[in-house]
């Protein structure tokens, strides 16, 4: 008879199966019930809706929502196959914001099919599926991206709401920088007379200084009979000089969020000092604060790090080679790289205040934090080498976050324009801010960026003379909390008063952070 051990193993190696075919959502029929409550008993699969179940890690505490948030677009996808087959959409606006490159994960996804029953589906951790019955568009209208059906880019800026241009005005921006010929929604508008989303348009396009795609609007559906009235339907002017020969849409993005952003900081954070003439007293200052910093920049990725360790450390008291315990201890790993990393930092900070270019040093710079970061893991053998071969390829997800970090493609999209906006930025507040914030919502690497994002924001605040600040384990879930709205609502507002107030406490020298 097969042992306990014997029996979740021949129902892993069924999950294994349905794994390699590309499912993460799993129906009961797929599965032996007896192997289902085992596989559930032991936190390998969770239910999500009557009959369907997604895998989950079993290490995952009860109540987390990571698991969801980083299974949700493929799950929906394939309940919507099984449930419609191809006679399904997702909604215009949800579209737009898929070919803006927010992924971001909705409160209620909508979506639009003739054998839908206006039936709104409950979800797991407040989310939800509305099922809205309606005909689809033409077939020329609808694409496909990661098995989600939906309008084509066109089609989503014709048939989307107005309200979207207000409600998320930077990713409809970002949609209509992609459009490259006015013929592209032209099409689409003189098909159904849609006069009325023709001014719309045609007013959306002016804003964004796009004279000619929006007069070729207006003078076309005139000449096919159409009256025509232009309206901005945009609630403020662009002030940022975007590239419209882009394909991708995620460098104008970070443009958009940048310049949205940017007075928000300002607005949030104390005066900037300016940078100190004794620049050694200065950097004198954050060696001092090295085992704090390090203490509470670790402690906020759960690692089990001590004071006494961090020391042992610095001074080199401690040697893996010697100790075989030590060897195999993770947080060790990762309070020797931080100590590296943290020298190199110092250098790059020293460059900056003798007169360097804070995001031209930043770019140059931070692939060596990021090698001194994680050596040590790669020498113990806990890491392979080429996970230091520099930014990641493959897809990562934020613990309990709506937000789903960009693509492959879109990080090496998106990094050289990051650190083109940090050259380019003149305010340190902005640079700190949004250095920090920026890199977390690309999310660069595997593994580590919060860290690299902690030493970007004290870089930054020491390009104005500010202080370096340490961020408390004792604040982390309202850090993180911040971090998430600004990622998954673009509200950078509450992320700006958390980093302001902080580094408003170490100007007066009273530095909440404390071990």
């Amino acid at each position: 008879m097969a042992t306990p051990q014997e029996k979740l193993a021949q129902a892993l190696e069924t999950l294994h199966a349905l794994q390699e075919q590309g499912h993460t959502a799993i129906k009961t029929t797929e599965i032996t019930r007896t192997q289902r409550e085992r596989l559930v008993k032991h936190g390998f699969i969770r239910e999500v809706i009557k009959g369907w179940y997604m895998q989950v890690n079993p290490e995952e505490k009860a109540g987390d929502s990571t698991a969801w948030y980083s299974n949700f677009w493929a799950f929906c996808s394939r309940f919507l196959y099984s449930k419609y087959g191809d006679n399904w959409i997702i909604s215009a606006d949800q579209s737009l914001l898929l070919h803006a490159g927010n992924h971001t994960v909705p409160t209620q996804l909508l979506i639009k099919s003739p054998e839908a029953t206006n039936y709104n589906t409950d979800l797991p951790n407040n989310t939800s599926l509305f099922g809205l019955q309606g005909n689809l568009p033409g077939k020329e209208w609808i694409t496909e991206l990661s098995e989600i059906r939906m309008y084509t880019l066109p089609a989503s800026l014709v048939y989307c709401s107005a309200t979207i241009f207000r409600k998320d005005a930077t990713d409809a921006r970002t949609a209509l920088s992609l459009i490259k010929d006015a013929s592209q929604v032209l099409a689409i508008l003189l098909e159904g007379g849609h006069s009325v989303i023709a001014g719309r348009l045609a007013g959306a396009f002016r804003n964004m200084g796009r004279d000619r795609i929006a007069n070729e609007i207006i003078e076309t559906m005139r000449a096919a009979g159409y009256d025509v009235r232009e309206n901005d339907p945009f609630d403020s002017q662009l002030d940022v000089k975007l590239d419209f020969r882009e394909r991708s849409p995620y460098g104008n993005r970070i443009r958009l969020m940048w310049q949205q952003m940017r007075e928000v900081v300002l607005t949030n954070f104390p005066k900037v000092p300016g940078i100190p003439k004794d620049y050694n007293a200065y950097l004198l200052k954050i060696e001092k604060l090295y085992i704090t910093d390090a203490y509470h920049s670790l402690s906020i990725e759960r690692y089990r790090v001590s004071p006494q360790l961090i020391e042992s450390v610095r001074k080199g008291d401690w040697d893996f080679q010697a100790n075989e315990v030590d060897k195999q201890q993770r947080d060790a790993m990762a309070a020797r790289g931080y100590w590296q990393a943290f020298q190199l930092v110092e250098k790059s900070i020293k460059k900056i205040l003798q007169g360097g270019n804070a995001g031209e040093i930043a770019d140059a710079d931070h692939g060596a934090w990021y090698r001194e970061l994680f050596g040590p893991s790669v020498t113990a053998g806990l890491l392979r080498p080429a996970d230091l071969a520099g930014y990641r390829n493959g897809q990562v997800y934020i613990g309990g976050s709506k937000h789903v970090p960009l693509n492959v493609e879109a990080v090496r999209d998106t990094m050289p324009v990051f650190f083109e906006l940090l050259a380019e930025e003149p305010e340190a507040a902005v640079r700190a801010v949004l250095s920090h914030f920026i890199f977390v919502f690309i999310h660069p690497y595997m593994d580590g960026n919060g860290r690299m994002g902690r030493f970007l924001m004290n870089v930054m605040l020491a390009s104005g003379g500010y202080p370096w600040t340490v961020i408390p384990v004792e604040r982390r879930d309202e850090y993180m909390k911040a971090l998430d709205k600004a990622s998954a609502e673009l509200d950078i507002e509450p992320f700006s008063k958390f980093l302001g107030q902080l580094v408003n406490e170490s100007l007066k020298g009273k530095p909440e952070a404390k071990i």
